[in-house]
């Protein structure tokens, strides 16, 4: 069965409710909040429902309900307690071509009642037709979570603005465009509002058309040429953190801009499942450079983000783990910043943390892990081991290992780490088919290639973790 949602329109329109109990009173809040002149029939009513009618807020009818009340209704709910009583009125509204719902009555319903979450005038109705209210509230309580509390204040004055541009500007693709780039934009009270002032001028977009020069498109990435507007007029960058792997590991605020984006430029290491979380309207291009392979230079990465945010469009430049983590983030936060774009960074999970949780140890172990350093593979196994705090009780985590790791095993060693320093070397930390290696310090160099990306942490909280004993680890044995 395939159900139409709607939206009724109920104001003033009259209802009819019958039964007076709690199941009752849990239907009268959001029929109220509509408008309609509900009259409510029930020998006997909840106290809350007698308070109600005492208020003049709804009619109640202190009776047993007949088929007569039937007549006039635009829209019946029984919420009896006998089944028999819910079926004669629904049978009777079928007859008067009303819709009708009897409460928790699958085949006694013309509608549903959905789970809703709101911000003023925006609804999400959430329903399943009545097979499970149960996974429909939780679901109701998912989404609430994720949304802006200021949502409502924010649609109503899109609203404003759009009555305005619908009153002003001619029907046209160019009134369509603006209508859909006021939809992804901040509002302000003042009168200087960047996003009034768009909707208030005559074209809209196409008010200030801008020239394409040979300087101003990025040769090599796939989607349209990206035009250089004026840097005050311009959208918003947003270097978000895609986590490991796991799209049920990204922040809430990154889900949110994801799907909200204009423009997605992500990290290759950005699996499809996260991708596909964008709008179908969006771009999405791959910037990402995979073990010394440069399809695009950092300073085109520059140019599609500044270019694209001239053009108003909301950017996510989205990076895999953390941002700020061994990411080139200064570098892209200082070429926005000369730029004088804004920009947001929205800290994700690094792999570091994936990886440890794959293994289930702690890094800051209270028995055995004061500190945690982090490095990457071409400074880990440097000569310049002052550049390293001397700590053996650190937790060392090194991103981008290599595949050869015998000069950081030998570069520990020479340190004056222990042979038997626990390490692991952990393969795509985060997917369905991460893989785990432990060994020893001395053992590090033989052992066996894991497919990139790899993340390698050593330290003596690793000692602690119940990794050796779980089967589907595929880890090596610490004293093999």
């Amino acid at each position: 069965m395939s159900l139409l949602p709607i939206f009724l329109k109920l104001d003033g329109r009259p209802g009819l409710l019958v039964g007076a109990g709690t199941v009752a009173l849990d239907k009268i809040g959001s029929l109220l909040r509509t408008g309609i002149r509900l009259r409510v029939v029930a020998p006997r009513a909840h106290s809350e429902i007698q308070q109600l009618a005492a208020e003049g807020k709804l009619e109640w009818i202190e009776r047993s309900f007949e088929p007569a009340d039937l007549d006039g209704s635009f829209v019946v709910i029984a919420a009896t307690d006998n089944p028999e009583v819910n079926a004669a009125i629904y049978q009777g509204a079928l007859d008067r071509g009303i819709l009708c719902n009897s409460v928790d009555d699958i085949p006694n319903c013309d509608f549903f009642f959905g789970s809703i979450v709101s911000r003023g005038d925006l609804q999400i109705a959430i329903s399943t037709a009545g097979e499970s209210p149960a996974f429909a509230q939780r679901l109701r309580r998912e989404i609430d979570e994720q949304l802006p509390a200021d949502l409502g204040p924010w649609l109503a004055n899109v609203g404003e603005l759009r009555r305005d541009v619908l009153a002003t500007h001619p029907r046209s693709e160019e009134r369509k465009l603006l209508l859909h780039e006021l939809a992804h934009r901040q509002i302000c009270d003042s009168p200087a509002c960047s996003t009034r002032l768009l909707a208030q001028s005559h074209c809209g977009l196409k008010n200030n058309p801008v020239i394409l020069s040979d300087r101003n498109v990025v040769e090599g990435v796939e989607g349209p040429a990206v035009a250089f507007g004026e840097p005050n007029s311009q959208g918003k960058v947003f270097l978000v953190g895609a986590g490991p792997s796991d799209p049920d590991l990204l922040t809430v605020k990154a889900l949110r801009l994801i799907q909200s984006a204009d423009v997605i430029l992500h990290d290759d290491l950005v699996p499809q499942p996260i991708l596909d979380l964008a709008a179908p309207s969006a771009e999405i291009v791959n910037v990402g450079k995979r073990c010394g392979t440069k399809s695009i230079t950092q300073e085109e990465i520059h140019a599609l983000m500044i270019g694209h945010a001239r053009a108003q469009r909301c950017v996510v430049r989205l990076k895999s783990g953390d941002p700020l983590i061994f990411g080139r983030a200064a570098e892209e936060i200082a070429a926005l910043s000369a730029a004088e774009i804004p920009f947001e960074v929205v800290p994700g999970i690094t792999a570091a943390f994936a990886a440890a949780a794959a293994v289930g140890c702690s890094l800051t172990s209270r028995n055995s892990a004061s500190s945690v350093v982090f490095s990457t593979g071409h400074h880990a196994a440097s000569h310049n081991s002052a550049a390293i705090p001397q700590l053996e009780d650190a937790t060392r985590i090194v991103y981008m290992p290599g595949r050869d790791l015998r000069p950081l095993a030998l570069d520990w060693l020479q340190e004056g780490l222990p042979p038997d320093f626990p390490c692991a070397l952990v393969s795509r930390a985060g997917y369905p088919d991460q893989q785990i290696r432990l060994a020893t310090l001395s053992q590090l160099p033989s052992i066996d290639r894991v497919p990139a990306p790899s993340i390698l942490f050593a330290g003596w909280a690793i000692q602690e973790s119940p990794v050796g004993t779980n089967s589907e680890a595929h880890a090596v044995s610490l004293s093999a």
